[in-house]
């Protein structure tokens, strides 16, 4: 049996330029996937993709965090760092869904939101904030994946779930392991010290009660066998859009509400 990495080595596994991206999963996994773009305010940002998407033979919505394959393509995508024109794309889409009855899929890949000026001009905290307001109320199921990272508001935006779960070794963070170094000690160097001590992974995630459910990764790397990994994602998604979808809305609602007001209850 091949060992677990430690908290580092997911970080920098994660990070490699072949790990899949969401449009990589929703290629596998969904039928007759139709991109639809522009937040009806200012415009389109190409880091975060949605539209619509058939699972199984039925309806539903996709969203999710897109890096590139390589400079040219990272330098389009943002580096996976949304502006807040993709979350209110992200929530228009959110809002579509729910008007129609489909269930919202979204997969988590960001090292944060994108925090340059023209970014915060147009209410960066604002449109996260707001996402996290509706999707805690939104009358329909949704279920997060964090494919890679999931780091700061910039995640939790497209986090607020009634499931969430986790790939083997992608991690999920208040912020980044290198901004966390830079707070706590003023030396960003410390990276390595600091994903030990923050608790990012999957596995302590799914122990504190803050995940629902940790995917395994094919041969401990999603990258080594992308339509294994897209299987093994299919297949929950059906069973658990299925339990989902035999709830009435109130207690899908209340069992939402209640799963975020138990997190931060845990201890080790």
């Amino acid at each position: 049996m091949k060992p677990s990495l430690s908290p580092w080595g997911k970080v920098n596994m994660v990070r490699k330029m072949n790990r899949p991206t969401s449009l990589d999963y929703i290629d596998k996994i969904f039928d007759s996937f139709i991109e639809l773009h522009g937040d009806r305010y200012f415009g389109d940002d190409s880091c975060i993709i949605g539209g619509l998407a058939f699972l199984n033979g039925a309806a539903v919505t996709v969203i999710g965090q897109q890096r590139g394959r390589n400079l040219k393509e990272n330098i389009s995508r943002n580096f996976g760092m949304p502006n807040p024109e993709g979350y209110r794309k992200a929530l228009r889409l959110m809002k579509q869904a729910e008007k129609f009855n489909r269930p919202v899929i979204c997969f988590v890949d960001t090292p944060g939101a994108y925090c340059g000026v023209g970014a915060e001009e147009r209410g960066q905290g604002e449109a996260i904030a707001k996402n996290l307001m509706e999707m805690a109320a939104l009358k329909t199921p949704i279920i997060s994946i964090v494919i890679g990272e999931g780091e700061s508001g910039g995640a939790l935006a497209l986090a607020v779930a009634d499931n969430v779960w986790m790939l083997e070794n992608s991690i999920y963070s208040v912020l980044s392991v290198e901004g966390f170094a830079s707070i706590l000690w003023k030396d960003a160097s410390r990276a390595e010290e600091a994903a030990s001590m923050l608790k990012i992974t999957a596995q302590d995630l799914k122990r504190f009660g803050i995940i629902d459910k940790v995917l395994k990764e094919p041969s401990g790397d999603a990258s080594k066998d992308i339509e294994k990994m897209s299987i093994e994602i299919k297949g929950n998604l059906i069973e658990t859009l299925c339990n989902l979808n035999k709830m009435s809305m109130d207690e899908l609602l209340d069992n939402r509400y209640n799963k975020f007001r138990r997190i931060g209850v845990y201890s080790e």
